[in-house]
């Protein structure tokens, strides 16, 4: 009987942790913990962005310059050499896809709910990417060589697919990480969560940011290429 208690505490802890409740109304409509999380690192990046890019030079720069330069290079290097030369002209948007994805994955740590547990916010990124995969396609094969390729049906169930996949494949990584993390902070003590944590927080939460990204990129380069 003691067991089973502690594990019906042990549940509704989880199903508190993971349940994302309206944070306030505006005009009748609940703003969810997601969207706050999401204004929240909208706000860093903004910040973070801003002392970073603050009196820029062109000669003799400082360190914080050169360390905003050095990672703006990885960057579009690592998303420039998954879309390649024909569709490099989508590199910005998504390194700003996965700046947010890291940020949305790792903000776990600090104590918030990661944005990307919510399901309606991975669908809602998938569905911006389905639909910048097929608008790369309909720009360079123009609209008659997109309806062409509907003939196939392979391709007009991938519309459906690739967001599918996209979406689902985030939020479950995330969700399922999330999960095992509550389940190590209420169980163990505290050095064991802080090791996990550089799993399933750092390790985890990057490389799922990284895997969407790249799947994106893969998919708009498919359209894109010859």
């Amino acid at each position: 009987m003691i067991i089973l208690s502690e594990k019906e505490d042990l549940g509704s802890v989880i199903v508190e942790k993971l349940n994302c409740k309206n944070v306030f109304t505006i005009f009748g409509i609940g703003v969810s913990e997601a969207v706050v999380v999401t204004w929240i690192i909208m706000a860093v990046i903004l910040i973070v962005s801003l002392i970073l890019t603050h009196n820029l030079k062109v000669e003799n720069p400082g360190k914080k310059q050169l360390f905003a330069e050095a990672a703006v290079e990885w960057l579009d290097k690592l998303i420039g050499d998954i879309l390649g030369k024909e569709a490099r002209e989508y590199t910005d948007y998504l390194i700003t896809v996965i700046i947010y994805l890291g940020f949305a994955n790792l903000i776990g740590m600090f104590g918030f709910k990661p944005p990307t547990k919510d399901l309606r916010v991975t669908a809602a990124l998938a569905l911006m990417s389905i639909v910048l995969i097929e608008a790369a396609c309909i720009r360079k094969k123009k609209l008659k060589g997109f309806l062409k390729s509907m003939r196939n049906p392979m391709n007009i169930l991938e519309l459906g697919i690739k967001p599918l996949s996209l979406c689902m494949r985030l939020f479950g990584n995330v969700l399922g990480a999330y999960v095992i993390m509550t389940l190590i902070d209420e169980t163990t003590h505290v050095f064991f969560p802080v090791v996990a944590s550089m799993y399933f927080d750092v390790f985890d939460g990057l490389i799922q940011a990284y895997i969407f990204v790249f799947l994106t990129g893969m998919f708009i380069q498919e359209q894109v290429e010859d």
